[in-house]
């Protein structure tokens, strides 16, 4: 991904983003690095959409969310390799207008992945910690409403900071504004504190809630249980820690290790790298998504044979 920059001139009509590389030789390699880990997001996200979407024994809040999860990670990761491929194909920089568009889906998608991943947290603490109250406290209405609010709330953070930034490349919302006027830079300044904030809040709650797991978890007398409550908490753990340590190292490192070329990667780390393993964390340790994508496989398998 990149920063950007712009023509040294008084009136602007575009932005120059920084290139991946110098050399066409370069260009190309990292075309089809970055076209195979976009094809592997793509499979990924789309077989645990489909397998959860095809399969009435997934049809169940845990899954519902993960569903959620991967067309997050789908729009997310879709937002931003596309431009970044066509930029290394064609050996192209400028972008404009398309910059407000990508600002404002990234955004949308970033923010309301922290949101469903706090939810997520909470339903893995009502199934553990409150058993008898599961089927009552996320039965399918207030799933469906928790799904909307996040999505909704991700909308309408979208929208305030990409209104107040204008800032389909990365485009920082940092860099942009530095290219600004400086009351627009500390408007968003006090827009990103808040979303901190609200961001800090729900990595608290996962927290809290995570304590009441585990303790709840180890006191099971049997170790079958023990077993299969690790095996639907730990992939939501190792997401959630993959994202928050991504994002926090990108927007929380100190001004020394800003520059350009750490900028870009940084970018691509956070942006890139959970939506491509997400659906590798979550295939490895649960069996059910294993056997539904594996009949999902089997079934096509067996269809294309007919059809010959």
């Amino acid at each position: 991904m990149g920063t950007l920059g712009m023509p040294n001139s008084s009136s602007i009509s575009e932005f120059l983003l920084l290139a991946l590389a110098d050399t066409r030789q370069l260009q190309l390699l990292h075309f089809w690095l970055l076209l195979g880990i976009y094809l592997a997001a793509l499979l990924g996200n789309g077989l645990i959409s489909t397998a959860v979407a095809c399969h009435h024994r997934l049809h169940t809040p845990m899954y519902f969310f993960l569903l959620n999860l991967a067309l997050l990670d789908l729009g997310c990761i879709s937002t931003t390799l596309p431009k970044a491929m066509a930029n290394a194909l064609w050996d192209t920089r400028t972008i404009y207008s398309g910059c407000a568009a990508q600002v404002f889906l990234f955004v949308l998608l970033f923010t309301t992945e922290i949101y469903l991943l706090t939810i997520m947290s909470y339903d893995r603490y009502v199934a553990i910690c409150k058993p008898l109250h599961y089927g009552t406290l996320m039965d399918s209405r207030a799933c469906a409403t928790m799904a909307a609010a996040a999505w909704g709330t991700g909308v309408l953070t979208a929208l305030l900071h990409t209104a107040n930034t204008f800032s389909l490349f990365f485009c920082e919302i940092t860099q942009i504004l530095k290219l600004s006027c400086s009351h627009s830079y500390q408007r968003e300044d006090g827009l990103i504190m808040a979303s901190v904030l609200v961001e800090f809040g729900c990595f608290l709650f996962i927290v809290v809630s995570y304590v009441q797991i585990f303790r709840a978890v180890l006191r099971m007398p049997s170790e079958q249980g023990r077993h299969k409550a690790f095996s639907t908490c730990l992939p939501h753990l190792a997401v959630v820690s993959l994202f928050l340590s991504t994002a926090m190292f990108a927007y929380l490192k100190p001004p020394s290790m800003s520059s350009p070329s750490m900028d870009l990667v940084v970018a691509f780390v956070y942006s890139v790298v959970p939506p491509t393993l997400n659906p590798l964390i979550y295939s490895m340790r649960n069996q059910e998504i294993k056997d539904a994508v594996r009949k999902m496989m089997s079934w096509s398998h067996f269809k294309i044979k007919g059809r010959k």
